[in-house]
């Protein structure tokens, strides 16, 4: 029987799983600056559903045509990541709204230029590497368990089909549960979405408070407690430092209450130091990995000169493609439409504000080849440096925001460079500069796009390596999920860009800032780009915000000594994002804690029973612990994605809102109750034998 792996019932399942995880990653990661690993969760949607299709027929479907499903969805869920960068163009006053084409056109000429960048290095850095890949292989072994070839115990209730949609099961629980409580608080208004207390001691100003998000929940669930006491410790240091400290050496303004006055000191202050944190964070983790990805790319490619070991399909059969990828004819030509996209892309960028400034054709044609030709050496190297980096510390773990960083300080220096040349005769003017601080962040997307497919391409051909599958068709689903990707993107942006707003970028007179969505790294990259160009920096907060990060890298190289560890990056992050997004996400960490702490005593409290026999039930309990986070996220995200449509259609916030303002209060109280209460039923849930 011909092995079934690149299907079309496939691929349109992956679009569907595809448009789900990219809308909720778009949420997420305007939200809290942060994204969610689809792999796993696509998997597991992927096998239950090919396995109800495929009742009655047995051997149609299997763990190859599974990873092709989980492939394309992780691709474009992936992609996703460009929103770090794209809304900061909204925030310089450079777009309105988010065009289709040009976002469509940079997400997937970047994304598919990230997946032919990989190519080459598959045999040097998958096929004949060590490095372990923590994603791709965790995703490996769920298609295995799916499939009925892991190591399961099946009278523990651990056989493939069951593993499966239960794990289903948890995901759509959990969406059902995250989607209601997301309908009552953010659409009819009845639970509140916050709580928060100010007080002063003396002239110092401090604000406590939580959001009631089961989103943040979720997410802190699968960072776990490290991440979470790292984001707790920048909150603190935010509004129990610098906040406290600021506003006692500002002078109050008559008629500003103390909560606005706390906020705006930390909006226009405080989170620049957060910003220093961040930035000195991404440049050490990189300049800390230089060594040990330049030793192993050197001895990734002396080692692929080897021969590849012959891979096994799922039943027993060698697999005669096992090691082979797209034809050089098909990369080259490939390739070269999609410089030819992203040059038109870039042109047509420059053109449209550079003409009416007087820049001639021939002088946005040079900069959009200089702009093309740094895409392509500098998103090669950071494609092998993000692969490298994706194998040794995990995809979720991989510094981007230090790539974007990095990206946005060269391609500035690039263009002062082409002004000093005379290629930008506008460049010292207002319109000018804009021009210049536009392009930076748009070519910069071009370089994250490609980036982030790098960490995701190489997890999964780890995954089909371990698999089993075939490069070739593997790569032919990540290009696919980056079409997809692409097309998903711009739509669901606007949606949410015209419902929500951005901090410092709001569409309409009269929107409520606190309900906009903060799109940390966008807003940071942004403020980045602006100085360099303006010279608007507050150069004394992000020093402080520098000196913090020394610090604290410092004490983390201490800490690694003992074992332990800080995440500085999570630190800046925790300064940065609103107190109700941070504390959040902890109480979700912190729940990661109390499910680990209670698994791991059960393990070790059973004498009576063999290890063999406890570690499937607790495999499964974790399991659906991921599973049912995932789907606080996904249901959350889409939820509010769907409000995000009825307000957008309609120009009113509160379209859906059945009670008044005065209600709020009383919402304020009952979205607390119900926040403990489903807290506590998700650990329930989790811990259920």
């Amino acid at each position: 029987m011909p092995i079934r792996e690149l299907t079309v019932r496939g691929l349109l399942l992956g679009a569907l799983i595809t448009v789900i995880f990219t809308a909720s990653n778009i949420y997420l990661g305007l939200k809290i600056g942060l994204t969610f690993a689809s792999s796993i969760p696509a998997a597991v949607i992927s096998m239950a559903v090919l396995r109800i299709l495929d009742r009655g027929r047995p051997g149609r479907g299997g763990i190859l045509e599974n990873n092709m499903v989980q492939t394309q969805a992780s691709a474009a869920g992936t992609l996703s990541s460009i929103i770090f960068v794209l809304p900061g163009l909204l925030m310089i006053g450079y777009w309105q709204g988010f065009p289709f084409w040009p976002v469509a056109a940079i997400c997937g000429a970047g994304g598919m230029l990230g997946v032919l960048f990989t190519i080459p290095l598959r045999r040097a850095l998958v096929t004949g590497s060590t490095l372990p890949y923590p994603e791709g292989t965790a995703a490996a072994e769920v298609l295995r368990v799916g499939a009925g070839s892991g190591n399961v115990d099946h009278e523990s209730g651990g056989e493939s089909g069951l593993g499966a949609e239960s794990g289903l099961r948890a995901l759509i629980n959990g969406g059902l549960v995250a989607a209601g409580f997301s309908l009552l608080s953010g659409g009819l208004r009845l639970f509140g979405d916050s709580a928060s207390v100010t007080f002063a001691t003396g002239a110092a100003v401090f604000r406590l408070s939580t959001g009631f998000s089961l989103a943040l929940v979720g997410a802190g669930y699968l960072i776990g407690i490290g991440g979470g006491l790292a984001m707790l410790l920048g909150a603190v240091l935010s509004w129990c430092v610098f906040v406290p400290a600021l506003t006692a050496m500002t002078p109050h303004q008559a008629g500003v209450s103390m909560a606005d006055f706390a906020t705006g000191i930390w909006s226009h202050k405080v989170r620049l130091i957060g910003a220093g944190t961040i930035a000195i964070a991404a440049v050490w983790t990189l300049l800390t990995l230089i060594g040990p990805v330049t030793a192993g790319l050197r001895a990734a490619f002396r080692a692929s000169a080897a021969p590849a070991s012959a891979t096994v399909s799922e039943a027993g059969a060698v697999n005669p493609e096992a090691d082979r990828d797209l034809s050089p004819r098909v990369i080259v030509l490939l390739g070269g439409v999609l410089l030819l996209c992203l040059l038109a892309a870039i042109g047509v960028f420059l053109w449209q504000r550079g003409g009416p400034l007087g820049a001639s054709g021939g002088s946005i044609a040079a900069i959009a080849v200089v702009c093309v030709v740094f895409c392509t050496l500098f998103g090669f190297l950071v494609a092998a440096a993000c692969g490298y980096m994706a194998g040794i510390v995990g995809s979720s773990s991989s510094p981007i925001s230090g790539i974007a960083i990095v990206a946005v300080l060269l391609v500035s220096l690039l263009l002062l460079g082409l002004d000093a040349a005379g290629l930008l005769p506008a460049a010292f003017d207002a319109q000018g500069r804009m021009l210049a601080i536009g392009a930076v962040l748009f070519v910069t997307s071009a370089v994250l796009a490609a980036a982030t497919i790098s960490n995701d391409n190489l997890q999964d051909l780890k995954t089909g390596q371990l698999v089993g599958a075939t490069p070739w068709r593997q790569q032919v689903a990540l290009l696919v999920g980056c079409a997809v990707g692409a097309v998903v993107i711009p739509p669901v942006l606007n949606l949410l860009y015209n419902a929500y707003g951005f901090t410092g970028a709001l569409p309409r007179a009269g929107m409520d800032p606190a309900r906009a969505l903060a799109a940390p790294q966008a807003t940071l990259l942004s403020t980045l780009a602006r100085g360099i160009f303006l010279h608007q920096l507050d150069w004394s907060m992000i020093l402080i915000g520098v000196a913090l990060g020394v610090i604290l890298v410092l004490t983390d190289t201490l800490l690694r000594r003992n074992g332990r560890s800080l995440p500085v990056l999570v630190v800046g992050i925790g300064l940065y994002l609103p107190p109700t997004v941070s504390v959040t996400l902890v109480v979700g960490s912190v729940l990661s804690w109390i499910v680990g702490r209670v698994l791991s005593a059960r393990a070790g409290a059973a004498p009576g029973l063999a290890s063999t026999s406890l570690d499937p039930m607790l495999d499964r309990q974790r399991r659906r612990g991921v599973m049912f986070a995932s789907g606080f996220i996904v249901g959350e995200s889409l939820m509010g994605v769907a409000i995000a449509a009825a307000i957008g259609s309609t120009g009113r916030e509160d379209v859906l809102a059945v009670v008044g303002p005065g209600f709020a209060e009383t919402a304020q109280w009952l979205g607390a109750v119900a926040f403990v209460v489903v807290c506590a039923g998700f650990v329930r849930t989790i811990l259920r034998r």
